[in-house]
């Protein structure tokens, strides 16, 4: 006998029930913690047959459901929101809304989808995820506090971005973090300057490199006219901001180095790297964000799970332009985007198939846009990829042409 248990989550809690073919045998509302849990637990062990277990992925709050499942050797399926909403509405006006309808609606309508039900991936795969996560979260927060650095410093002392106009750096960080008025630049010295960039920098500096950025620094306070004063807020914005962004570096770096670690221990890690343009921090982020390709039947589902499948529409004569679904991972689609910009600066290092089907694109009798044509390369990449890790090969451009043709 199959039984379907079906969850409509919200935040703590979920309102849950228990159906057999089209018959309720049980419903009621469970708090995520250790009794609720157990209480659903108890219900679903008195059923004598097979059991499913589904719900709506709803980010962190869903997480609780899955690692109940998970811990209990569960057969569960996780539903994509839009995927869930067209399932309910299916045949339905839907004139209502609520947490137990739709725990009824998702049971009800389980036997007429082919629900595929989720694979738990090994613990290091979660980890790798988690990190992946984790160091992406920590780039945006840097960009974020960057955005808050250079606006404050415009109106303190803006000349100091010249100390990081193409990257940002802990050395330019401290010097910021040290005289982010020009105010106290003037009632210092050169030589107390180059002092205290030796003894307040985390990079070693020499004595010749630290007068020199003194003597920069020195005539910069000169030529600034800064719109506040000294003890004005937006300085201490800037020495705080400058404090913050070194901070982060530190924690990138750190989270970078534990990310690559523990990618090398899975054999896609040195596949991967065999690709032109792939790094290791890139390789470790994109098997962060994809997990273990072998779940995937092939590579088509993995360009579904990033979001980059086509959307096509057609009604009678009318041919819609096509575009991709976005509905799959964003934080995966933007590393894709990224390695394929990558191979394409660094296209000079070694011969790339990839590289060499963009410029295709670009090159055909009606040239693909930009966009489209580093979207036709992610899907190139991910069919390499793909293929890589099923077979244990490493990067042919030989082999890779051949296949093309």
């Amino acid at each position: 006998m199959e039984f379907v248990v079906a969850l409509d989550v919200s935040i703590g809690k979920s309102y849950s029930v228990i159906y057999q073919d089209q018959r309720c045998l049980y419903e009621e509302e469970i708090a995520h913690n250790q009794l609720g849990f157990q209480q659903l637990f108890d219900h679903i062990q008195t059923l004598p047959g097979s059991v499913t277990v589904v719900f709506e992925a709803t980010g962190i709050y869903s997480k609780p459901v899955e690692t109940f499942c998970q811990r209990n050797a569960l057969r569960y399926c996780i539903l994509n929101p839009l995927e869930a909403k067209k399932q309910l509405e299916l045949g339905t006006l839907r004139s209502w809304k609520t947490d137990k309808h739709d725990a009824h609606l998702l049971a009800q309508s389980h036997s007429l989808h082919r629900r595929e039900e989720n694979q738990t991936q090994s613990i290091i795969y979660q980890h790798l995820r988690d990190l992946s996560r984790f160091y992406q979260e920590i780039e945006e927060e840097i960009k974020r506090m960057r955005m808050y650095l250079h606006n404050a410093l415009q109106l303190s002392f803006p000349e100091l971005e010249q100390f990081f106009s193409s990257r940002i750096t802990p050395y330019a960080l401290s010097l910021i973090a040290l005289f982010p008025h020009p105010d106290l630049v003037l009632r210092s010295s050169i030589t107390k300057i180059k002092n205290q960039l030796i003894n307040h920098t985390l990079k070693n500096i020499s004595q010749n490199r630290a007068k020199q950025k003194a003597v920069e620094i020195m005539s910069y306070a000169h030529s600034s006219y800064p719109a506040v004063s000294i003890e004005s807020v937006q300085t201490q914005k800037v020495r705080y901001y400058a404090r913050q962004l070194l901070h982060l570096l530190e924690e990138k770096e750190r989270v970078s180095k534990e990310l690559i670690e523990e990618a090398k221990n899975l054999p896609e890690f040195d596949l991967f790297l065999s690709v032109p343009g792939i790094g290791e921090i890139s390789a470790a982020l994109v098997m962060g964000k994809l997990g273990d390709l072998s779940r995937f039947s092939n590579h088509k589902k993995v360009n579904a799970f990033v979001g980059i499948d086509i959307r096509r529409y057609q009604s009678g004569k009318y041919h819609g332009q096509d575009h991709i679904n976005k509905r799959g991972n964003p934080k995966g689609r933007k590393i894709l985007y990224l390695i394929i910009r990558n191979m394409i600066r660094q296209q000079k290092a070694a011969p790339n198939h990839i590289v060499e089907y963009y410029y295709k694109l670009k090159k055909q009798p009606t040239p693909k846009k930009d966009k489209v044509a580093v979207v036709a390369c992610m899907n190139k990449l991910i069919k390499c990829m793909y293929s890589m890790a099923r077979n244990h090969t490493e990067y042919d451009y030989s082999h890779a042409v051949s296949m093309d043709q």
